[in-house]
């Protein structure tokens, strides 16, 4: 397939389903937006079977469910107009199976005559519905958790839905020996990144920032093993900000906790039990006493402006990785860095294999231990111009959505002898 042949492209994702996340709008926005930009026939599609879900419990506090699409529709549908796919998209609200959007007659007419589908982060909820679209790939954005899922069998839908695709990518860029054996062929794709939406020039403060989840899951167990999510990671680097001072340190970390299996002991690695509060404490409150600064996503992060005036108007990034990327060093790379480093800001993160594909050390540092973290740190603030340029000149060579997105259809075209696997 030559890249300059338009297609009928329909892209999958959750922007809907998260109208308070301007980082996850971004994260799926740019995919049909840029393909929009190479000429193609683009539109994006949202049937996760997910039910949104409100922020403050409802009216009684304990409703968490939202019976109205409004506010998710409305989101949608202003993002979409703003990158001129106004016209372009369609939400099922699954408690009453409704669409919004393009009429069932477009819609239907769009999925018989598409030439690709892609399902980013694997969010359909039924691809097997999709098939009338000629080819159907997947795009594995938690490298290491999806193909222990995998491995595991536990979960026959998710092992179904991996099935019915044609073809399947990987953020997971070097997939090795560590990640469990899936039986499919996982070509290495990245966040596509809309150069010209990030402003390197643009005034920032001081603080090196990250906007994160503490945790969103239950470890997966797979051959003795926990594969963990963020805070296994970070109470590693709890006393960091100690470390780097007068260098400052802030955390976008949001609020919700999973009560039943999550808690933040008191008594964890490196704390000496010096904390103010004996017991069980929030993730915000457990980094406040260590001396992070921490501040609320949904002030600061919560729609594509703010979202994107928070990482530019930040110094640079410091963040960890899930465990389970740390483990499996699957060569994973941040959506979020990739923007920071778009806005010219230096991303410190955590070494998860991506070093063989990316190219650390002038804009993007690397670390696994709390030493090299405050050395990275360090580093950078004695020469920030030159890890700023160094961080431009990465996702302009790495990540500009044009470059991304034809080869995420070049490889889609060329993979040989392309068959769908049998759960």
């Amino acid at each position: 397939m030559m890249s300059t042949q338009s297609l009928r492209i329909v892209v999958t994702g959750l922007i809907a389903q998260h109208p308070a996340l301007g980082g996850v709008a971004w994260d799926y926005l740019q995919y049909p937006a840029g393909l929009l930009r190479l000429g193609h026939d683009v539109y994006y599609f949202e049937d996760s079977g997910e039910w949104p879900y409100t922020l403050d419990g409802g009216a009684s506090g304990q409703d968490w469910v939202a019976h109205d699409p409004t506010a998710n529709v409305r989101h949608l549908s202003k993002v979409m107009e703003r990158f001129g796919l106004g016209d372009r998209w369609a939400y099922r609200f699954p408690i009453n199976s409704r669409w919004y959007g393009i009429s069932d007659g477009k819609r239907a007419e769009v999925l018989r005559s598409a030439d690709l589908l892609l399902n980013v982060s694997g969010t359909l909820e039924h691809p097997e519905q999709y098939r009338s679209v000629k080819r159907l790939a997947y795009i594995d954005s938690d490298p290491v958790f999806t193909q222990v899922k995998l491995a595991l069998r536990d979960d026959r839908d998710f092992r179904q839905r991996v099935a019915v695709h044609d073809v399947h990518f990987s953020f997971g860029e070097c997939l090795g020996e560590r990640i469990p054996e899936t039986g499919y062929t996982w070509r290495p794709t990245r966040q596509p990144i809309l150069l010209d939406e990030w402003h390197p020039a643009a005034p920032h403060d001081e603080a090196f920032t990250t906007v994160m989840s503490w945790t969103s899951f239950k470890p997966l167990q797979y051959d003795g093993i926990a594969y963990g999510q963020k805070d296994t990671e970070f109470v590693r680097f709890l006393d960091l900000p100690s470390r780097v001072r007068p260098a400052k340190l802030e955390v976008a970390v949001g609020g919700l906790q999973h009560a039943e299996w999550e808690s933040v002991l008191a008594k964890h690695p490196g704390n000496n039990g010096h904390l103010e509060a004996p017991g069980l404490l929030s993730a915000a409150d457990l980094l406040r006493q260590f001396g992070w600064s921490v501040v609320d996503p949904l002030q600061y992060c919560s729609d594509l402006d703010t979202y994107r005036g928070y990482i530019e108007t930040s110094k640079g990034e410091w963040g960890v990785a899930k465990n389970g990327y740390v483990l499996g060093q699957p060569g994973w790379f941040s959506c979020r860095s990739a923007c920071y480093l778009s806005a010219g800001r230096p991303a410190i993160v955590q070494d998860t294999g991506f070093s063989s594909v990316l190219p650390a050390g002038e804009g993007l540092v690397l670390f696994s231990s709390p030493e090299e973290a405050a050395a990275a740190i360090g580093e950078v603030e004695a020469d920030y111009e030159r890890h700023a340029r160094g961080a431009v000149a990465i996702a302009h060579a790495y990540f500009d959505s044009h470059n991304v997105l034809n080869r995420l259809l070049e490889d889609t075209y060329s993979a040989a002898g392309l068959t769908r696997a049998i759960a």
